[in-house]
């Protein structure tokens, strides 16, 4: 253990010398008190740390030890269900130790060292195994089933493996390689968060995250293994998509990261998730989430290291064969922290302060997201979704935070206040929101959902962008002055709007929405339209268009429970033969 000597401390970084054997990311202890830090930068003997604790009272001379290791998380039974600090710390058993404040220097294991797990075996004696292979199952909770893997950079043959309860610590397995040496397998691996975890192959993303909410399964999907940005100004909803998404999306395994964002706002999260119910099981949420608690008032540092802690996890996670969502809220506040210590290592400053090679980091990031096939013997496919929101100052998306994370992802959702102060949940965008993953998805809509979807969705794009143009015409000439067409459009799209796009969080039916629903809803709201328009050629006014009573049954779809989804289509069938029966106003009186 190298012992080098602190020179300089500004904040967060601290300069120390006689640092031969450090390399760059290894974890060192700072002064006696051992704070964690990670060494960022190395000139000759010089090593520039980062601490991840409050550095107040530290000054030149004290003692830095180097570890020798880079920044680790741990791997293994009681991840799930646990609620962390950035640098995997379990907050539960720091309260616990010190108290509602965490103390400097303390230093507990991440998973418990003395709760014992039934572990049973999956590989047998004498079988080949390289890394990646099931060695076993923990039941870890009773949503999901814990597969315990070999280490990636691990083969060999399997000598002994038993079954039984056991700690993270103990021996569960002992594997021969080529060359004779025996190696112990325990439940838990390490692994350096910065260095991504192997795996087969990459493919494409070609289904849906489901997510249940009309507006993003409709105009702006993402995909298994995607990447998505949700920028927004505060009190847009950032927050209340998120903990949709975390409930309903079609993802088996939740990581939520609150990176930086304020602690009145991690409080709710640490309060609401626990309370959150799974959908499919009624389980509480939290069997198969794991929150890394990270707020504005810990040190800066700290958020740096959180999403790195956090995407370890998911990879760990889809290593397993299961499809995980993982939710950063903010990446912002990360990106501030990259600033701070930008600015302490007096580097050359970017756009507004921020380091050049922020666009660099965040694609770093977005990139461990994906489809892939995993690491073992046996073929099998695990996804991870990155899903970012991004706190703009003002909700100015030209802010070079917004405009490098665009670069990256191919999911744009775009929340606006205007939205949400008219009480539009969600407050996206449909006019500025996207999503790159349309042509990809296609074959699976076509031939999972409907040979319509394709139709209807551009349709339904087309006449909301219709209506943002014809808004403006109507600004200058009146409504009186705009024909019976594009006041039909208008008409369609307020229903668009308004009885499709527009969605009930906490309504029990209209919270979640099936693909097969959405799509009978838009395929109603769209008949009516198609339905007008051949009525308007016959002479029927506008007004009597908008008089028909089948518009309440419209308004009223969202609410129709799933197992009642053939209501729609007796509407569809309603909406039709009312149309047909109006008759122009000349013929009206024959």
């Amino acid at each position: 253990m190298n012992e080098g000597r602190v020179v300089k401390v500004a904040g967060p970084l601290v300069v120390a010398e006689n640092m031969h054997s450090a390399r760059m990311y290894d974890v060192v202890h700072v002064s006696d008190q051992n704070l964690i830090g990670e060494i960022i930068e190395l000139r000759e003997d010089r090593a520039s740390i980062q601490v991840y604790e409050e550095t107040g009272g530290l000054g030149p001379g004290e003692p830095v030890r180097t570890t020798g290791e880079p920044l680790s998380v741990e791997l293994g039974p009681g991840v799930l269900t646990s609620i962390f600090d950035g640098i995997q710390r379990p907050l539960d058993v720091i309260m616990q130790i010190a108290g509602t404040y965490i103390t400097r220097g303390i230093s507990v294991p991440s998973l418990d060292r003395k709760k014992k797990w039934a572990f049973k075996p999956i590989a047998q004696v004498g079988q080949q195994v390289t890394g990646g292979d099931f060695l076993g199952r923990v039941q870890e909770t009773t949503l999901i089933e814990h597969r315990v893997m070999v280490p990636p950079n691990v083969a060999g043959k399997v000598i002994e493996i038993h079954e039984g309860e056991f700690t993270v610590e103990e021996t569960v397995a002992v594997l021969e390689a080529e060359d004779g040496q025996k190696i112990s397998l325990t439940m838990m691996q390490k692994w350096p968060v910065r260095k991504a975890r192997p795996y087969k192959r990459r493919i494409a993303p070609e289904i849906p995250l489901v997510t249940g909410q009309r507006i993003l399964d409709v105009f702006c999907p993402v995909a298994k293994g995607g990447t998505a940005s949700v920028p927004g100004p505060f009190g847009a909803g950032k927050t209340v998509i998120q903990h949709q998404l975390a409930k309903w999306a079609d993802a088996e395994v939740i990581i939520f990261i609150g990176c930086g964002e304020r602690g009145n706002e991690m409080t709710d999260v640490l309060l609401e998730f626990p309370e959150l119910k799974d959908p499919k099981s009624g389980e509480p949420l939290m069997l198969r989430t794991v929150l890394i608690a990270n707020t504005s008032n810990m040190p800066v540092a700290a958020r740096e290291a959180s999403i790195y802690t956090g995407i370890t996890i998911a990879e760990y996670f889809r290593d397993m064969g299961y499809s995980v969502a993982l939710m950063g809220d903010s990446t912002s506040r990360w990106a501030e922290a990259l600033r701070e210590m930008s600015g302490r290592l007096e580097e050359m400053p970017g756009e507004e302060g921020y380091p050049a090679y922020l666009p660099s980091c965040l694609a770093e990031f977005y990139e461990r997201a994906g489809r892939v096939y995993c690491l073992g013997s046996e073929e099998r496919l695990g996804s991870l979704t990155a899903i970012g929101a991004v706190s703009p100052p003002g909700g100015d998306l030209s802010d070079p935070v917004v405009q490098a994370t665009l670069k990256v992802v191919k999911v744009f959702w775009s929340l606006e206040a205007r939205l949400a102060y008219e009480r539009h949940f969600p407050a996206i965008n449909w006019l500025t929101s996207y999503s790159l993953y349309h042509d990809q998805m296609e074959e699976f809509y076509l031939k999972e959902v409907s040979e319509e979807w394709t139709n209807l969705r551009k349709t339904a794009m087309r006449l909301l962008q219709e209506e943002d143009e014809i808004k403006e015409i109507a600004r200058l000439v009146g409504m009186d002055s705009l024909s019976h067409r594009d006041r039909l459009i208008l008409e369609t799209a307020r229903s668009l709007r308004e009885d499709f796009l527009h969605q009930n969080a906490f309504h029990e039916i209209d919270t979640y929405c099936s693909l097969d629903k959405q799509c009978r809803m838009l395929r109603n709201i769209l008949t009516l339209h198609w339905e007008a328009e051949k009525a308007l050629e016959r002479g029927v006014t506008i007004h009597d268009i908008v008089a028909l009573h089948v518009r309440e049954g419209i308004s009223r779809m969202r609410y129709t429970g799933e197992e009642k989804r053939a209501e729609l289509d007796r509407l569809q069938e309603e909406i039709i033969a009312t149309v047909g029966r109006l008759k122009s106003s000349e013929n009206a009186g024959n």
